[in-house]
């Protein structure tokens, strides 16, 4: 019977390794609309999250070929497209948004791992000035704590880089209601206020504060997913979170969360491959 079990074990391993290593290296494309009467005309864009400096295909040309084949109105990135490890390249994130920023218009959010090289200068020596030279090089000033307008479609894009301490491990730290619009100051609610916040476990927060769509990352799916149960581990340690990927909603709210790209310190991806999102704006005016 002991022998039997080991045997069932070593094989369910063997087939989780297969698999991670299967998933670990694929994205899919995956597609959500959202109607709303505060847009002005009909758009597309893409969401990318959580690349962690992966590369599909050199200098991430299998990406870059599906994103043109979608042929997007801008690029919503949704923070830690590096990973904040001293002395790890960065080259393959930095290239992406390069080659992006080129086709497209780039509307850039931070994630943790960039904030957290901001504010440990002493650990992370220059990474996260030279980081924010190759953004700028390309031509993407990134949205920390800013809006950004687009008439044409009367769509608002803010990004929200909140504090560290919002991303504390087995639970979840209180905000204050008072707290987005201090950073943030006030939506546009006249527009189409989109919000990418890297940190989905606060999306009641940020529909709170007034945004009409949400993206975010950061929980990579929940690193294995299972039939029913959905992602198993969120990056604060929680088992099955309730924000593991997909679309949710909360009052007028609608989040759409990435499931992400890349992997890091677990870096594992089971029954859960990279995911490249593409978000359809309408306008039912």
């Amino acid at each position: 019977m002991l022998e039997g079990l080991m045997i069932f074990a070593g094989i369910a391993i063997i087939f989780c390794i297969l698999v991670s290593a299967w998933d670990s290296n694929r994205f899919v494309t995956v597609e959500y609309e959202v109607v709303s009467d505060k847009i002005a005309d009909d758009c597309r864009f893409v969401l990318l999250s959580d690349l962690h400096n992966k590369s599909y295909g050199q200098d991430n040309r299998r990406l870059i070929e599906e994103i043109d084949r979608i042929s997007p109105d801008g690029i919503l990135a949704a923070g830690d497209m590096l990973t904040a490890v001293k002395g790890q390249p960065f080259d393959h994130a930095v290239s992406l948004m390069e080659q992006l920023a080129a086709r497209y218009p780039v509307y850039f959010g931070m994630g943790n791992h960039e904030y957290r090289l901001a504010l440990y200068p002493d650990q992370y020596g220059d990474m996260y000035d030279r980081y924010m030279d190759g953004l700028k090089q390309a031509g993407i000033e990134p949205l920390i704590n800013q809006t950004t307008y687009l008439p044409s479609y009367h769509i608002a894009v803010c990004g929200a880089q909140i504090d560290r301490r919002y991303y504390k491990r087995f639970r979840k730290v209180p905000m204050s209601r008072e707290y987005l619009p201090g950073i943030l100051g006030e939506p546009r609610r006249d527009a189409c206020q989109i919000l990418i916040a890297h940190n989905p476990l606060y999306f009641e927060e940020y529909a709170a504060w007034g945004a009409d769509v949400v993206v975010s990352g950061h929980v990579h799916g929940g690193i294995m997913r299972l039939p029913v149960l959905g992602g198993v581990l969120s990056p604060n340690l929680s088992l099955f979170p309730k924000y593991d990927g997909g679309r949710f909603e909360q009052g007028r709210s609608v989040m759409i969360l990435s499931r992400g790209l890349g992997t890091h310190t677990v870096p594992l991806r089971i029954f859960n491959p990279g995911e490249l999102v593409v978000i359809n704006l309408r306008s039912n005016k």
